[in-house]
């Protein structure tokens, strides 16, 4: 039904493997004071994951999502799947009956990441990382022994309500609605806590999973949050932004007026290894070649696919994702078409391939920053 699957790229003779390239050099513009010309994703890359990624376009011309199969929830052969104490029912636990838009979009995103992944050099174990990366990757996995899974917490895609809930599974928190000042460590497991035997068995058995976000999208809610609210945020890294970027700024500006142009420039001068996790890609803080997930959960459906994942683990029927709270007003596609837009075009091609693991990876399209569509 589907196109086969690709069979991994090999690099030109006398290329250095794909892998090993993107480890070595941060994408994008050099950083400030280095010099160098500016250094671009490979082209190889780009190829693999637009091919990859047109089994979506596949599916769609065919009219053929009413034939798809459900995904399993595990690989087959996976050991360690009974969870509390109880086997899966027969054929596996799967995504609800009837939901092609979901069963879709994981097509397309294990399809790429299976792609792009057994290119040469990329990792496939976090063992096979850098020192600094397995140590980023480790603090952002979240440990549930109870229930056996594991979640890769990406910032701004609703962590600290999947926090909230995994105190609440762990006996810590009564509810999901208690009105705390969430602590981001305390009474929390990661899998940096455990000791390497630990944390392989774990990477083996438990069932793993994350939650992404258009990159823009997200760029633009840490962007308003941190530096439209957070004092330290303002004071550490608004500060420095402002100085770095804006004529006369004098020694010490406030750092609480920064604009979205002088944010990208910020990043784009930035390591994407080395940035706050906030803004971080989720490629850097998640792996998603070095650990197998087992679902990637939208943020744009987050409600359903969020308690789906409770569903799956087995969690008790009062434990239910928070809802979102009637103040909170989260960027929105008309907010980030207008902070777009109201950037250089040129500047906005130069952070695109800082994120364009995520956004392809994880089936994001490109924004539309043309002339035209910034005149609507």
């Amino acid at each position: 039904m589907f196109p086969r699957p690709l069979t991994p790229l090999a690099a030109p003779n006398g290329a250095e493997p794909l892998g090993r390239a993107l480890r070595r050099a941060p994408l994008g513009r050099a950083r400030a004071g280095l010099g160098g010309p500016p250094l671009l994703l490979p082209s190889m890359l780009m190829f693999a994951v637009i091919v990859a990624s047109s089994g979506l376009l596949f599916v769609i011309e065919r009219g053929i999502l009413a034939e798809m199969k459900p995904l399993p929830l595990h690989p087959p052969g996976r050991e360690g799947a009974a969870w509390r104490g109880t086997a899966p029912k027969p054929g596996g636990l799967s995504l609800s009956a009837g939901d092609s838009d979901l069963q879709v979009r994981q097509d397309v995103r294990n399809r790429t990441l299976r792609t792009v992944c057994r290119q040469p050099g990329m990792p496939r174990d976090p063992w096979d990382l850098p020192v600094g990366q397995r140590r980023t990757l480790l603090r952002h996995i979240l440990v549930s022994d109870r229930y056996r899974f594991l979640y890769c917490y990406v910032p701004k895609v609703a962590c600290s309500n999947w926090k909230r809930v995994l105190k609440v599974l762990a006996g810590v928190l009564d509810s999901v609605d208690v009105r705390l000042k969430m602590d981001h460590r305390s009474d929390l497991v990661f899998l940096a806590d455990l000791r390497p035997e630990e944390i392989r068995y774990r990477l083996q058995h438990y069932f793993k999973f994350l939650f992404v976000r258009d990159p823009l999208e997200r760029l633009l809610s840490a962007y308003r949050n941190k530096f439209g609210e957070i004092r330290e945020y303002q004071q550490r890294y608004g500060a420095e932004i402002v100085r770095r970027y804006r004529a006369g700024a004098g020694p010490s500006p406030a750092g609480d007026d920064v604009t979205f142009p002088e944010f990208l420039r910020y990043l784009v001068d930035e390591d994407p290894e080395r940035m706050n996790e906030h803004w971080m890609p989720v490629y850097h803080l998640c792996q998603p070649c070095a650990v197998h997930y087992d679902f990637v959960g939208s943020y744009e459906r987050l409600e359903a696919d969020a308690n789906q994942v409770l569903e799956w683990v087995r969690a008790p029927p009062h434990v239910r994702f928070p809802a979102r709270q009637a103040w909170y007003r989260p960027a929105s596609p008309e907010s980030l078409h207008y902070h777009l837009c109201s950037a250089p075009r040129a500047l906005l091609q130069d952070v695109l391939p800082k994120y364009i693991l995520d956004f392809s990876l994880f089936a994001y399209p490109l924004p539309n920053i043309t002339k035209e569509a910034c005149q609507q």
